[in-house]
């Protein structure tokens, strides 16, 4: 009897022994794990901070998001933007209980023991919460084994009941959808909605947030652009479970289960959306490096010197390299989650984008085809010699990514050109949308050789927002950015700034002065003498405001001569524009080369009295969290007087009421106050149209991808005919739009105790519309100034 007394003793206490020793084990496990002495654990500061890359939104004037800037497309959304349906649906499918517990279900861990693992029922659903799996998407990556997985799932534990004592529920749920990754690079909650439905994430439909928290168990699984049937199944059953969790009713049930999925598929891609052109001159401004000599060829010493000067002088360009994080880091714009509020204003841009293609497509390119269709060595003008020609191919070649990397690899060129010489199934880009084909690259450049580009900014004068950016027809297949990079010659688009100097030096538009050919004398025995394309009132006396109204080059020459290149050079500096000229004599006609963006910020200058305003394309900068972190005022200065400022609208606004820009009238019925100036160069390489009016300033420019890409003659090949008629398309949707608040009514206001005689050379019932004159190339290069 003792010795069984004995056995059960020792029987009952090595069983305690057993219970108190597994307790303890499993305490000093969890503690271990606790404080992360069996491997990484988070810290208190992690679990109240935890790290997700978010993407950087662009958002414009008007509160819309224009895109992103991401590694991971992923927009953090608030628990007050989020649906009941996506709550619901997540709630019901994922963690029915997930409002009774604390981070780790008792009962669901006990059900998947009994049911899932010993009865081997998989319909009973696992035992995570929503609470593991977000401590899981945190902190954890992939497991590389059952072992590894199961310590995870202890870790998991400790975590989720860390974070259930540091946040709400409502805040657990919306880091989870914050943080749940999808496919076709959507992650989060956001993008996902954006991505598969095109809606939001506070509009969203119940059997929408269905397919979505369906995806979350297996997104490539439950893909429902491969897998409609298979995602359709997933998604009843997300219904189902909505049902049994009493979010839905059986009559509701019945109704949504039998809908179809109603996708509206919409993969995030850079390349597409409001604004391509302007979010990539965005990026690029920001993450400039400041400019080191070493970086620039000698033929660049110009562009060095003008990019170290805006480096100095812009605070946006490369902002990335001139602000850090709190941490003493450099901000990403890829995974901040940077909140970028731009002065873009959404629905200016979409008037712009569409005015370049209805006019591209509908109007200069059809004429283009029909011109070059049947001339050898189209779209190149016919006297272009085989040398210029092959340089031209060659260096289109080498501009391909292709090329880049056949380089890379040490291809030599002849084994390039059998390269671009092979034929290749390719996608490319036609009016009528894009075409699948097979031709070799060396086609592919020849084909979109032949589409004419356009380029487009239009501005606020008053505070230098700039409101639209047109870079080019197409940025997926046209990516050369002609509003904010490229760099073409203005032509008679300068004549303004040559007049400019004059009104300043007390000449009116009301001045006679002989139309008569002037003519330079350059040194060496060498005159230059510009022409006209016509000659209208050759040998008169004619105004000043005649002479640019009908862009005249003997007027604008004979106000050059009152002067000199310099006295010019420099009164164009003052009006804004950054990029070198050299004072010559044919500067006064346009040989200059300048961006879009910057000549139509000098425009402004006219229309904001006097004043210019540097352009701005950013108002301020928040971080994840919305605090400001930059924010960005205009730069202005006084370059003229408000005087001279209102004589140039007047003689502006003669050319579109007298001049060459007279067919904004008569064929476009635009009546408000509106001045312009057209421009074309030699050859019509390049057609300009400069328009002002008091509330916005407007360049446009159009041509070919190189100057011999041109039409035959002026009447097609003149900026009245190449770019005025994309400003009148645009204003004509701008004053149809009465939301904007821009109307033809708007005039521009006279300065206080103005009383110079603006009043002459009224329109002739009988006048055709002039044509402009050209540039004149037969210039001696690097002639010194003359004066």
């Amino acid at each position: 009897m003792t010795i069984q007394k004995s056995k059960y003793r020792k029987l009952v206490g090595s069983f305690w022994a057993i219970i108190i020793g597994g307790m303890v084990s499993v305490f000093t496990l969890f503690t271990m794990i606790s404080y992360g002495m069996l491997g990484f654990m988070p810290s208190f500061e992690e679990l109240e901070n935890p790290k997700s890359n978010l993407a950087t939104e662009i958002l414009s004037s008007d509160q819309q998001v224009l895109g992103n800037y991401f590694r991971e497309n992923r927009s953090y959304s608030l628990y007050e933007e989020l649906s009941p349906n996506i709550i619901n649906a997540l709630v019901a499918t994922e963690d029915v209980r997930f409002h009774d517990h604390s981070g780790i279900d008792a009962r669901g861990i006990a059900r998947v023991i009994f049911r899932t693992i010993i009865m081997q029922d998989q319909s009973s659903g696992g035992g995570s919460t929503i609470t593991q799996q977000l401590a899981k998407l945190l902190f954890h990556g992939q497991a590389s084994s059952t072992v590894e997985r199961a310590f995870q799932k202890l870790k998991e534990w400790v975590i989720a009941v860390k974070l259930e004592r540091s946040y709400t529920k409502e805040e657990i749920l919306t880091m989870y959808l914050n943080k749940a990754e999808f496919i076709y690079d959507a992650y989060g909650i956001k993008s996902a909605a954006q991505t598969f439905f095109n809606t939001s994430t506070d509009t969203i439909k119940v059997e929408e947030a269905a397919v979505i928290i369906g995806m979350l168990k297996n997104p490539a699984l439950y893909n429902p652009v491969r897998r409609p049937e298979l995602t359709q199944d997933r998604r009843n059953v997300v219904l189902h479970q909505m049902l049994k969790a009493q979010y839905l009713s059986q009559e509701d049930y019945d109704s949504l289960s039998t809908m179809p999925l109603g996708l509206e598929f919409n993969r995030a891609d850079h390349k597409d959306g409001p604004a391509p052109y302007f979010r990539e001159y965005l990026r690029l401004s920001m993450s400039a490096n400041e400019p080191q000599r070493e970086h620039y060829p000698s033929w660049m010493e110009n562009k060095f010197i003008e990019d170290s000067l805006r480096y100095i002088s812009d605070p946006l360009y490369g902002w990335i390299n001139k602000n850090y994080r709190p941490d003493g880091t450099k901000y990403d714009i890829y995974k901040d989650g940077l909140r970028i509020y731009t002065t873009i204003d959404s629905r200016l841009q979409h008037y712009a984008e569409q005015a370049v293609i209805n006019h591209l497509s509908k109007d200069i390119q059809p004429k283009f085809f029909e011109e070059k269709r049947k001339q050898p060595g189209a779209p190149y003008t016919e006297d272009l010699s085989e040398e210029d020609y092959e340089k031209i191919i060659e260096r289109a070649i080498k501009n391909t990514d292709r090329y880049r990397a056949l380089n890379r690899n040490g291809a030599d060129m002849d084994s390039v050109l059998r390269v671009f010489n092979t034929k290749y199934d390719m996608s490319v880009f036609t009016w009528q949308g894009e075409r699948d084909t097979v031709m070799t690259p060396l086609d592919s450049i020849h084909h979109y050789k032949f589409f004419l580009r356009a380029g487009m900014v239009s501005m606020d004068p008053q505070s230098g927002h700039v409101k639209a950016y047109v870079g080019g027809p197409n940025f997926k297949h046209f990516m050369y950015d002609m509003a904010g990079k490229g760099k073409r010659q203005v032509g008679s688009t300068i004549k303004p700034f040559v007049y400019t100097l004059a009104m300043q030096e007390g000449f009116t538009p009301c001045d006679l002065v002989p139309n008569i050919a002037q003519t330079f004398y350059l040194g060496n025995g060498k005159t230059w003498t510009p022409r006209n394309s016509g000659s209208a009132r050759a040998g008169e006396m004619v105004t000043l405001k005649w002479g640019l109204a009908n862009s005249n080059n003997n007027i604008t020459a004979w106000v050059m001569k009152q002067f000199n290149p310099r006295a010019v050079a420099n009164t164009i500096h003052e009006l804004g524009i950054k990029s070198h000229m050299d004072a010559v004599p044919a500067l006064c006609l346009g040989t200059p080369e300048f961006g879009l963006l910057e000549f139509t910020s000098g425009y402004c200058t006219f229309a904001n009295k006097g004043v210019h305003i540097e352009p701005m394309i950013v108002t301020r900068i928040e971080d994840r969290y919305g605090n400001v972190i930059s924010e960005f005022h205009p730069q202005k200065r006084e370059a003229i007087s408000e005087p001279t400022a209102y004589l140039m609208l007047n003689l502006l606004q003669g050319v579109v009421n007298q001049g060459t820009g007279g067919r904004l009238r008569y064929k476009y019925n635009l009546y408000g106050q509106i001045g312009g100036k057209t421009g074309t160069t030699q050859n019509h390489s390049d057609g300009w149209f400069m328009g002002v009016t008091p509330q916005l300033v407007t360049g446009v420019w159009s041509g070919g991808e190189d100057r011999d890409i041109h039409f035959d003659g002026i009447s097609l090949g003149q900026g009245a005919n190449m770019a005025l008629p994309i400003f009148a398309l645009y204003m004509t949707d701008v004053y149809a739009d009465e939301d904007l608040g821009i109307t033809q009514e708007d005039v521009f206001e006279e300065p206080l105790n103005f009383h110079v005689n603006t009043d002459c050379d009224q329109p002739s019932q009988e006048a055709s519309e002039p044509v402009e004159g050209e540039v004149q190339e037969e210039i001696i290069e690097n002639v010194e100034e003359f004066f």
